[in-house]
């Protein structure tokens, strides 16, 4: 049989009266001070002591006292009250300006690519903001888990969270060292990489991911094997600069491997393309100052290394008309 839960009401109503009848030892002194009249400070307090079941006043025409119910009423009350108001001082300070701890879960790969280019000026510009990483590949509960925020690609984000984005989207690229395709023959097709050593990737459900790409207009999942399985893309971006194999990683994460020749791209016809990275939060709870704030940090920060990104791409396109 379902049970009828119900919430107290009124559990608090007359403290603050009580207690400011208990340090005045005066009704009038103490209605002056809540800005009411000395009827409804009364009233209260016959209300509370009503809900009580105990007097905890001594009554006279020229003086107020407390009684032993009383007393020790107060002495319990006082402090309690007090951390409440300082409770919602807090909690009001959190709402309405940018400061407190901001927790964000993130996977490895993000860090180096987006967070370190904006912590310090992020905390230059919010000192009374601290920012807490916790660099993990697991999927995790925001709220359950006591995060602010989230930093994923955009597939793996659920649908009744709302998305932030931080990146363009970008594609999925196999690499490989020079040092470990001198000796092998190059894949030219999805097909061949059953010849090749492929370092994976072990989801946080367990299951090892498979390659996505690009056959034409459809898009396939190849099942490869090879001497490596990772929980990060770091570690994978990391063994395939070693020489290990062949790695399917995020194109921004292999840009400055393969710009200064640690790795060669491959099957880039293939290449599938991701939506991108995006930073994301519960739909349905109030935006804080403090994640506001570093939204809209991050986004500017994003969009000031996009630019630049955009920009060292034309600056690298030859020039057609001047090359013929």
């Amino acid at each position: 049989m379902k049970q009828n839960f119900t919430v107290r009401q009124g559990a608090l109503d007359g403290v603050e009266a009580f207690l400011s009848v208990a340090q005045h030892r005066s009704f009038r002194r103490a209605a002056a001070e809540l800005g009411v009249t000395p009827s409804a400070m009364s009233q209260a307090i016959r209300a509370l002591e009503a809900r009580l079941g105990a007097a905890l006043f001594i009554r006279t025409t020229r003086s107020v006292g407390l009684t032993e119910a009383g007393e020790r009423f107060l002495s319990r009350a006082k402090p309690a009250f007090e951390e409440l108001v300082a409770a919602s001082e807090i909690a009001r300070e959190l709402g309405q300006r940018p400061t407190g701890l901001l927790r964000l879960a993130v996977p490895r790969a993000v860090v180096p690519l987006i967070l370190e280019p904006v912590i310090a000026s992020f905390h230059q510009t919010y000192p009374e903001i601290e920012v807490e990483i916790a660099a993990s590949e697991e999927l995790v509960d925001l709220p359950a888990e006591g995060f602010d925020a989230g930093i994923r690609l955009g597939q793996f984000i659920a649908p009744d969270m709302v998305a932030v984005r931080l990146t363009p989207p970008f594609s999925l690229v196999v690499v490989g060292s020079p040092d470990y395709l001198r000796a092998r023959k190059l894949p030219e097709r999805v097909d061949d990489l059953r010849d090749h050593a492929c370092l994976r990737m072990r989801r946080s459900n367990g299951s090892i991911a498979p390659w996505p790409f690009i056959d034409g207009n459809k898009t396939i999942e190849v099942m490869v094997s090879g001497p490596l399985i990772a929980h990060d893309y770091p570690t994978l971006l990391g063994a395939a600069i070693q020489g290990l194999g062949l790695a399917q990683v995020p194109g921004p994460l292999a840009r400055a491997p393969i710009a200064n020749g640690q790795l060669q791209s491959l099957l880039t016809s293939f290449a599938v393309t991701t939506p991108g990275v995006f930073l994301y939060y519960p739909g349905k709870r109030q935006l804080l100052p403090k994640l506001r704030a570093f939204i809209d940090h991050i986004k500017h920060r994003s969009a000031d290394v996009s630019r630049g990104t955009a920009t060292a791409r034309r600056l690298r396109k030859p020039n057609r008309a001047n090359s013929k």
